[in-house]
């Protein structure tokens, strides 16, 4: 018995050895990224934590693999608190010592549970691996699948289905031993599990049954050892690392992205030359290899347990573009790893001329991306491969100069004209021609006040087809009487376009002249029908001295009819028509806007018609990412001609939207189906103009 324990406390301090030293190569890896701060409140990122990763808020989305999911989990978690027991066994030689200090009715309800989830886990892992192997679900036959990643899933199904077969078959002896009162198996333990299979030992002797118990019980705990160092090389470190990871998660709106700040003192400098302050910023622009991401990025990496929720929800990867942002996770993990190696045989100094971007990551991929955030949305870890996305863009454009040439032009274009397409800024206002809308430099003229800014947007000012919706609004506001006025000639680009391509220099000039110009009309409150102006705006001006309570037209039109200071006409040619809404990617994912812009639709009594892919699960209609002013890479089909085949399967006559990029993309896809004649396209500006016939 001596040697026994010696051999366990050789085996156990040898299991724990290793695993500290793979957490410190762990460690040691995610601090090769550069430091950042995490902006909100404690509270709320413990919250995030406990409903996210202890919780598994995010995996219930999908009932089925989150029940099975969650016994493997507990299985891990709760059924490891035996562990304890086990150690303590193997030190000192006991039999259950729990047993003897905790009231029997708790010990047998405990070991009760722990076969129990024993059982679960091994019914969760044989669904798990029919899944894989008899269904073949698409996202886990990927091309980034293909090799080890799913040699790994498979072998640590089998490994827990091992383990708890350990642990059951251990319990079974076990029970036959204290039926017979064998020397040292004390009476202790309820098994409501293994005692089915102890009668199969009956005719077992007890050196036998004695010697099954041991090897399975040490076949268990050497295992759970070993499992344990396993983990950390294995996509399944997920388990531990999930915690850390959604408490540092972001806590602002999901379309948000960063400004750099070293971009926003080089433009601070540009446009003050008195505000420059010590030499230029000689770092690197944007992200090449993983030392230029940050801590947290390169955790995300860690976290990923490779489950391609993200990838199956990618409207690119949907539509047979090469992007995969499981991809992007695995690469830079794997880039990760090939560094730490580098560092650990060849010393920190050493360079293998390799990259993250190029090497392990094309700009193929990158460029296919909508920024949508599907892929942020359905992580069940608050994993974000956008952000890693949009700084390789950055690379891409600030260093190497490289994008798409039509992004080429539209940069140029918000350069010198303010908007991306190539108007003359003198035509920005036209668009009111006859409506007699006030501007804020007319009302500051005058020194009248306005309650809200119409922020019109490039597309609401240039665009043929969408300035239909622009003078819709201007006319509701003004038959609702809210005092309101547009900046007109002295609007200009958000720079939206810009910094989702990856321009963040350019980004932050139309940001900043747009503040300066709002700044000094001491603007409060401002109402937009574009949702990426609405996001710009709200979420990323602040961080560049611009905050303003910031409004999409549908939330504001959704509050005047609920305050009653916008009615619908009863008898509206509406009522009673099938009309299915389209969610923008920056007002609903991005923004958590869902039920204002179905209000509005439900305020016409209209036949609402849900799309299956609808608000959180929402397909985007391809524009997002600066990719309605490019050509999409290439593909099985175009994104907006899925997303419309979804919208036509509902067998409404109008698709409703509310953005100027989702009704170009639509009414394409419209017209693409040979449908334009029997469905039409319209935003929700336009259709309450129709329900109550105001001429546009």
């Amino acid at each position: 018995m001596i040697i026994e324990q010696i051999l366990f406390g050789m085996a156990f301090a040898g299991g724990i050895y290793y695993f500290v030293k793979g957490i410190q190569r762990v460690i040691r890896n995610i601090q090769l990224g550069k430091k950042t701060t995490y902006p909100g409140p404690a509270s709320a990122r413990w919250k995030n934590m406990l409903l996210v990763a202890f919780g598994q808020k995010k995996m219930f989305k999908r009932p089925v693999p989150a029940l099975l999911h969650l016994a493997v989990y507990l299985g891990f978690i709760i059924i490891n608190l035996e562990m304890l027991e086990i150690i303590i066994d193997g030190l000192f030689g006991t039999h259950r010592v729990f047993a003897s200090v905790l009231p029997t009715a708790l010990y047998n309800l405990l070991i009760g549970s722990f076969e129990v989830l024993a059982f679960l886990v091994i019914v969760a892992c044989v669904a798990f691996l029919i899944r894989r192997y008899v269904i073949k679900l698409s996202r886990f036959n990927k091309p980034e699948m293909a090799g080890w990643p799913t040699k790994d899933a498979t072998l640590i199904l089998i490994f827990e289905i091992a383990l708890m077969s350990f642990f059951l078959t251990m319990n079974a002896a076990d029970v036959e031993l204290q039926r017979r009162g064998v020397e040292h198996y004390m009476q202790a333990g309820a098994f409501p599990v293994s005692s089915l299979i102890a009668p199969l030992w009956s005719g077992v002797s007890d050196v036998v049954l004695i010697i099954t118990e041991r090897a399975c019980w040490w076949l268990h705990i050497i295992g759970v050892l070993i499992f344990m160092n396993y983990l950390i090389i294995s996509k399944h470190f997920h388990v531990i690392i999930a915690f850390p990871n959604t408490y540092y998660a972001k806590l602002s709106p999901q379309a948000m992205l960063s400004s750099p700040e070293y971009v926003t003192n080089e433009v601070k400098a540009i446009l003050d030359p008195s505000s420059a302050s010590g030499e230029p910023y000689r770092g690197r622009f944007g992200v090449k290899d993983i030392t230029d991401l940050t801590r947290k990025q390169l955790m995300d990496a860690y976290s990923c347990t490779e489950c391609g929720r993200c990838t199956d929800a990618c409207p690119a990867n949907q539509t047979g573009k090469k992007l995969s942002p499981r991809k992007i996770m695995m690469d830079v993990r794997d880039r990760m790893e090939e560094v730490g190696r580098n560092i650990d045989q060849h010393g920190p100094s050493f360079t293998d001329n390799k990259t993250l971007l190029h090497q392990y990551i094309t700009e193929e991929e990158l460029w296919a991306c909508t920024t949508c955030q599907a892929c942020v949305e359905e992580c069940p870890v608050n994993i974000d491969p956008l952000a890693i996305i949009v700084d390789l863009r950055r690379n891409l454009v600030l260093e190497d100069s490289k994008m798409p040439g039509e992004l080429v032009g539209m940069n140029t274009n918000i350069e010198n004209n303010g908007a991306p397409w190539q108007f003359s800024p003198a035509d920005r206002f036209n668009w009111a021609n006859g409506l007699n809308i006030p501007t804020m430099a007319e009302k500051a003229a005058s020194g009248e006040s306005v309650d809200v800014l119409f922020w019109v947007g490039c597309s609401g000012a240039f665009d043929d087809r969408y300035k239909s919706v622009t003078r819709s609004f201007a006319q509701i506001l003004q038959q609702a009487n809210i005092s309101f006025a547009v900046l007109g000639l002295e609007e200009t680009c958000t720079g939206d376009p810009a910094k989702r391509s990856g321009n963040e220099f350019l980004a932050q000039m139309q940001a900043m002249t747009n503040i300066q110009t709002l700044n000094q009309y001491g603007i409060q409150r401002i109402v937009t029908a574009c949702p990426h102006c609405f996001n710009t705006i709200k979420n990323e001006y602040p961080a560049l001295g611009g905050t303003y309570e910031v409004m999409h037209h549908s939330t504001f039109l959704a509050k005047l009819i609920e305050e009653g200071k916008l009615k619908i006409n009863e008898n509206n040619p509406l009522q009673g028509q099938a009309i299915t809404y389209h969610d923008s990617c920056y007002i609903g994912r991005g923004n958590g806007v869902y039920e204002a812009p179905r209000t509005v639709i439900e305020a016409f009594k209209a036949d609402l018609r849900e799309m299956k892919k609808c608000r959180t699960k929402g397909m985007c209609c391809g524009a997002g990412g600066a990719q309605v002013f490019k050509e999409e890479e290439p593909g099985t089909s175009r994104v907006n001609i899925t997303r419309t085949e979804q919208a036509l399967n509902t067998g409404a006559g109008v698709i409703a939207a509310a953005c100027p990029f989702c009704i170009i993309m639509m009414e394409d896809g419209v017209k693409q189906k040979n449908k334009d004649s029997d469905v039409k396209v319209k935003d929700l500006a336009e259709l309450i103009a129709e329900a109550n016939g105001l001429k546009v």
